[in-house]
């Protein structure tokens, strides 16, 4: 994979707040703030990310880790994404799955292209279909819960300024796809960082599906990620093209967005 060139507006909005600001890594845990995953597979090791998972999901603690929110943090500093396979705490990851799986079908919604009056849906470049993601579930107000502390983190250490979130489930479907794209043109300042979370276990190689990360418009190999249960991925949302390969089996994830507020008198923000 070529090297990752960030531009100069996306550069000045990553200023790093001392480390003394925040909670991070515990002392001598150098290989947590600096490791970015390349090797994507099942069985990777990502002990020195991960932080002790919630002792009991159903009572609503939430999820922090500190650990892992910090070594993302170094990662968009340094590169402007970062990737974690497994690193989602095992109980929201399978809560999140068995609930992805109990949706009724009928509240999946084909899924499609540009926003407000530009919302269009095209098969020719996305097949998938999509569920919002709201707190009236527990599995959804769980989800929100540890995406909410990951976004007071990433504020705190790179004053990002980031508003609110928005998430939802995606379904693809055997030979389904989502064909290359950017999350949020240049200059719109609305969508600042992509985080997407993998909701499949026992994913094979041979099922496909994988994301495809690209460093920018010129590069045509890009980084492979295997959709596997609790995988994390986290970017900059103008930055990076990318695409979802088609998909042999059922495959299920979230994705979802950190915005900065652009409310205006004939605009509130966030928009659905």
């Amino acid at each position: 994979m070529s090297t990752i060139l960030i531009s100069p507006e996306v550069s000045d909005c990553l200023q790093a707040a001392p480390l003394t600001e925040a909670p991070c890594l515990a002392e001598g845990s150098h290989e947590a703030a600096t490791a970015h995953a390349v090797d994507t597979s099942p069985s990777a090791t990502t002990s020195a990310l991960v932080a002790p998972t919630v002792a009991d999901i159903h009572t609503g603690a939430p999820p922090v880790q500190p650990h892992l929110f910090e070594a993302i943090a170094q990662n968009l500093l340094s590169q402007g994404y970062s990737v974690h396979p497994g690193a989602l705490p095992q109980a929201l990851s399978e809560q999140l799955y068995r609930h992805s799986q109990e949706l009724p079908q009928q509240q999946f919604d084909p899924a499609g292209i540009g926003r407000d009056t530009q919302h269009t849906r095209s098969e020719a470049i996305r097949k998938d279909q999509i569920c919002w993601i709201t707190d009236d579930w527990e599995a959804g107000r769980h989800w929100l819960t540890w995406a909410g502390e990951l976004q007071t983190y990433l504020n705190r250490r790179l004053f990002l300024g980031l508003f609110s979130f928005e998430s939802h489930f995606a379904h693809y479907g055997p030979g389904d796809f989502y064909k290359r794209h950017v999350d949020a043109f240049r200059g719109d300042a609305n969508r600042i960082l992509s985080m997407v979370v993998y909701l499949n276990p026992e994913w094979r190689p041979e099922y496909g599906g994988e994301l495809v990360l690209y460093s920018d418009d010129q590069d045509d190999q890009g980084q492979k990620i295997t959709p596997t249960l609790g995988t994390i991925v986290v970017f900059l949302s103008e930055e990076f093209p990318h695409e979802v390969l088609p998909a042999q089996n059922d495959r299920y994830s979230i994705a979802g967005w950190f915005r900065v507020n652009t409310s205006s008198a004939l605009r509130t923000d966030p928009p659905r």
